[in-house]
């Protein structure tokens, strides 16, 4: 997903988000990427981690629940659907006294594909086009069928943490690229719902692609576009590892990276640890399924969104470290807090 797809019209000439609309959207507090190996069993087809799944939902309510409530209020969960042959939880009667859902859900969150998706793309070669071939067209098809199963399960899980939230599914939305790049991206139905009162929950998606016929939209290439329309307080990566390493996390020598500074190039550097080695020194892993990049593609898209003049975080889901970054409590890359700062070279020498 080439440099192409973060020029400003690449999004606003293809949306038919005005800038009145968006001048009249409250500003955003936070993009959320949740990692794919985060929330599922990556070496598992299609299994979701339940536990970490149920940890990050129930954290992002915490995040979401204003600093000057006394006492938590008490959750009503929003899903009142039948499931696993149990009758519905129903919390209407709870509902109908309440004037307001006592939140600053001002979110956005975008979910990757983990053991969902990636299998069915890659023995399918969805990736590398050509719909005019059935294998394609059906590993299209069967691409689309399980991260959108995905994506109910997240905002399930969301619901029933009391979290207002709602599936957008990119294709849905006529999301498309040409030769990878993203060429369209109409962000009208997102907003709305964000100034309805929803929480959008996005995913990563096969597309359509305008010279190759189809490809698949990542989540990172996603949340880069939408920061840049939305321009967010703060960008957090939700990872299955404390953050970025100065080689494959799985080395007993590897190296958490703490803060890394992005120039007005775009080029970056590691500022904290000292490391002697450069930029070009860390190495990454991409699993043999992963069609979107893995990490690669992740430090590549966050150091766009850090150019951009937005603080990203990386860290790991479900920890202490990952609420307090979702509350937005961590300004720097304090001794007590374990993950990746990513910010601009211009913010940190204004510092």
């Amino acid at each position: 997903m080439g440099d192409e797809a973060g020029k400003p019209n690449a999004i606003l000439s293809s949306s038919s988000t005005s800038d009145q609309t968006l001048r009249a959207l409250k500003p955003l507090r936070c993009i959320v990427k949740l990692g794919g190996a985060a929330i599922t069993c990556k070496d598992e087809l299609e299994s979701i981690n339940e536990e970490n799944l149920r940890s990050v939902c129930a954290q992002l309510r915490q995040a979401m629940t204003p600093c000057k409530s006394s006492s938590p209020a008490k959750n009503l969960g929003m899903d009142w659907s039948r499931r696993l042959g149990n009758p519905p939880v129903s919390t209407i009667d709870e509902f109908r006294n309440k004037q307001a859902l006592d939140l600053d859900n001002n979110f956005i969150i975008v979910h990757g594909a983990g053991s969902f998706g990636h299998f069915q793309a890659s023995r399918s070669g969805v990736h590398k086009g050509g719909l005019n071939l059935p294998l394609v067209k059906a590993g299209f098809v069967a691409t689309r069928i399980s991260v959108t199963s995905l994506n109910l399960e997240i905002v399930r899980g969301l619901a029933r943490e009391g979290i207002p939230s709602v599936g957008i599914s990119p294709f849905a939305c006529g999301w498309s690229t040409c030769q990878k790049n993203i060429a369209s991206a109409d962000a009208s139905q997102i907003i709305k719902a964000l100034k309805a009162g929803f929480v959008p929950i996005l995913h990563g998606d096969a597309v359509l692609d305008h010279l190759q016929d189809c490809t698949i939209l990542s989540g990172d290439v996603i949340i880069r576009h939408l920061a840049q329309l939305l321009m967010p307080e703060y960008v957090v990566f939700l990872t299955d590892v404390l953050g970025v390493y100065d080689r494959p996390p799985t080395d007993p020598n590897a190296m958490l990276l703490r803060e890394i500074e992005v120039a007005e190039d775009g080029s970056w550097s590691i500022v904290k640890p000292n490391l002697p080695h450069a930029k070009g020194a860390v190495e990454i892993t991409i699993a043999a399924h992963d069609t979107t990049g893995g990490m690669e593609t992740k430090i590549s898209e966050a150091a766009m969104i850090a150019k951009l003049g937005i603080t990203v975080y990386i860290t790991k889901a479900g920890t202490d470290h990952s609420l307090r970054t979702l509350k937005g409590e961590i300004h720097s890359s304090p001794d007590d807090w374990l993950g990746t700062v990513i910010r601009s070279r211009r913010i940190s020498s204004s510092k």
